[in-house]
């Protein structure tokens, strides 16, 4: 009985991750097709121009930067409210993202863009991000102590610092870099080279993994601290670990795309109302599923109104917002029943 009983739980866990593949399966080969502009697939195949630049240099590069993204943001926020223990905690809650827009914003009021290319704005956002991480974690520690309270305090102190300098910065700029700084906080996918996105797959990947290694650990943690200690879980090292792991994928992320709000908070919680509270099937699917709506997503940035472009950050706050309004609608309905 107990070897059936295991058989049926990994049958139930492996079905939502097929699911959920296929799905990102579909997104990837549909969405390259879908654009302003019509293409033939078979002549895109043959090399035939311009089908095959539209396809292979601008569509599908876009595609894979977004479900990289997209499924990044996913399993940080995902780890973030593990760690936190709160359901509204994401990347952005935590101070990473505001400290990489704080470093982004920065190297476009020095016009280090203008000298060095764009690639200077993300490298001065992937040092804001970590800048913003090493001071989260040492005002969360105090010795070898950490609590997930105190790091939420932190993040959420460093977050607001982060925005108050941003707006600061703002409003010294010119009108150039107004315009520059407002279409970057907006969050955007650009097309980048294949190498470049092999890179970061092979970091993220790394990263997912290792989170979906630890699952039991998460599950372990969101409980509580004191239960991860009695239960031989150094809750202060993990807390430390998994932090560290989830701010290095928003960073790297958020240093391609800029902010892109929501993903870290709609897709976990979704899955956490759909699966339960056991990670082992909640990092495989949230990476999948953030994957395939951060593609789809911005697939409708580039076409609803084309060939105008609505930011993807746009997108995904229209979707957002409606979520939390219907998410506190239910609760209110379940406290009154």
């Amino acid at each position: 009985m107990p070897k059936a009983a295991a058989t049926v739980t990994g049958a139930r866990m492996v079905r939502p991750v097929l699911v959920a593949l296929l799905v990102l399966v579909a997104v990837l080969l549909v969405m390259p097709l879908v654009g302003s502009a019509s293409i033939d697939f078979r002549a895109a195949l043959q090399g035939v121009s311009p089908h095959a630049e539209i396809l292979f240099t601008a569509r599908l590069p876009r595609v894979l930067v977004a479900a990289i993204a997209g499924g990044a943001l996913a399993v940080a926020g995902l780890l973030f409210q593990a760690l936190v223990r709160d359901s509204l905690a994401d990347p952005y809650t935590l101070g990473v993202s505001a400290g990489s827009s704080l470093g982004a914003v920065l190297a476009i009021c020095l016009r280090w863009h203008e000298v060095v290319g764009m690639p200077a704005v993300g490298a001065a956002a992937l040092a804001g991000a970590s800048a913003v991480l090493v001071l989260v974690m040492a005002l969360a520690s105090r010795g070898r102590r950490m609590s997930s309270f105190t790091l939420l305090l932190a993040g959420v102190t460093m977050n607001s610092l982060s925005i108050a300098v941003i707006l600061f910065l703002h409003n010294l700029a010119d009108f150039g870099q107004s315009f520059a700084i407002v279409r970057w906080l907006m969050g955007g996918i650009e097309a980048e080279q294949y190498r470049t996105i092999a890179a970061l797959a092979v970091v993220v990947i790394a990263a997912v993994s290792y989170i979906f290694l630890k699952a039991r650990t998460w599950n372990v943690l969101s409980v509580g601290d004191e239960w991860a200690e009695a239960r031989g879980v150094p809750a202060a090292t993990y807390l430390r670990i998994g932090f560290f792991v989830g701010s290095v994928l928003t960073a790297l992320v958020t240093a391609f795309t800029g902010p892109i709000g929501f993903i870290g908070w709609i897709v976990p919680h979704a899955l956490r109302l759909r699966y339960g509270a056991d990670h082992r099937l909640l990092v495989p699917c949230a990476f999948l599923y953030g994957a395939a709506f951060l593609a789809t997503c911005d697939t409708a940035a580039r076409t609803v109104l084309a060939p105008t472009e609505i930011p993807v950050g746009v997108i995904t706050a229209m979707v957002g917002g409606p979520f939390f309004l219907w998410l506190l609608g239910s609760r209110r309905r379940s406290l009154w029943l």
